[in-house]
């Protein structure tokens, strides 16, 4: 009889190792910012806390410029903080933007809930733009959104269900959530069979089908210009996924523009 006990015991011991590993392996690693605005010059900028969904907050910076109708939200991406887009901040706000620069969920020092995924950056996009239409300065501003790599990827996803942004810029994207899930999974000393159902996995705990957020999906539902920008020698994403992503719409393109010679972190 206790022979019965034991077979789905390990069976449960099994199920439950597999899950903690697949959601060990997912786990975004989190940098706390080391620089301010100020350490790039730009002295006039507030920290501020975005609340998001299932009530936890965000960490961000905002930075007004000159044109208080004229707002740029920027996102980072997988294992980024708000720091790491501190360089092209410097510029946009010289250009007299003002700026909402935030750290997703489980990044930096926002808020944990639990495994970071596109649809969770794309929901942190929403929140903030949400949080820029409450304030007054930019409750009718025209608001852009730049991301990089997941970011690039989660601003396509928010835009392409909300008629209220101006532009979007993505830099970086890969094109379907699938590949970069395979690519990752490839660097870990996983079986071959098992491939299939950490995909599986992956795609039923973000709680949606792949194929449905993906960027050379939803970019066709986009609603205002798009330009991407890539690496030509991007070894975290191929560049080729750019030119996919831009070819899914042949009736209304993205602009797509490849930087010569740059990797994934110096587009």
């Amino acid at each position: 009889m206790s022979l019965l006990w034991i077979v789905p015991l390990l069976v449960l011991l099994a199920a439950g190792a597999f899950v903690a590993a697949v959601h060990w392996g997912f786990r975004a690693p989190r940098h706390v910012e080391t620089q301010t605005p100020d350490d790039v010059a730009i002295p006039r900028w507030e920290e501020v806390w975005i609340p998001t969904l299932k009530g936890r907050r965000l960490c961000g910076w905002w930075i007004p410029g000159r044109r208080a109708d004229r707002v740029i939200l920027l996102m980072h991406g997988w294992g980024g903080n708000m720091e790491k887009m501190l360089p092209i901040a410097l510029p946009l706000h010289l250009a007299g933007y003002s700026l909402l620069l935030v750290d997703a969920r489980n990044h930096g020092r926002s808020d944990s809930d639990g495994v970071s995924s596109l649809p969770l950056f794309a929901a942190d996009v929403e929140s903030a733009i949400d949080w820029l239409r409450g304030r007054e300065e930019s409750r009718e501003a025209r608001i852009a959104l730049l991301g990089h790599s997941l970011g690039g990827a989660a601003v396509l996803l928010a835009a392409s269900a909300r008629d209220d942004i101006t532009a979007v810029v993505s830099v970086a994207s890969f094109a379907h959530p699938e590949e970069m899930t395979r690519r990752y999974v490839k660097r870990v000393p996983l079986p071959h069979l098992l491939e299939g159902a950490v995909l599986r996995y992956a795609e039923w705990a973000i709680g949606d089908q792949f194929d449905r957020i993906a960027p050379l999906t939803v970019v066709c539902r986009v609603r205002c210009p798009v330009l991407l920008v890539h690496g030509e020698r991007d070894a975290t994403v191929p560049v080729e996924d750019a030119y996919r992503i831009r070819d899914a719409c042949p009736d209304h393109p993205p602009q797509l523009l490849i930087i010569p010679g740059a990797g994934h972190n110096a587009t």
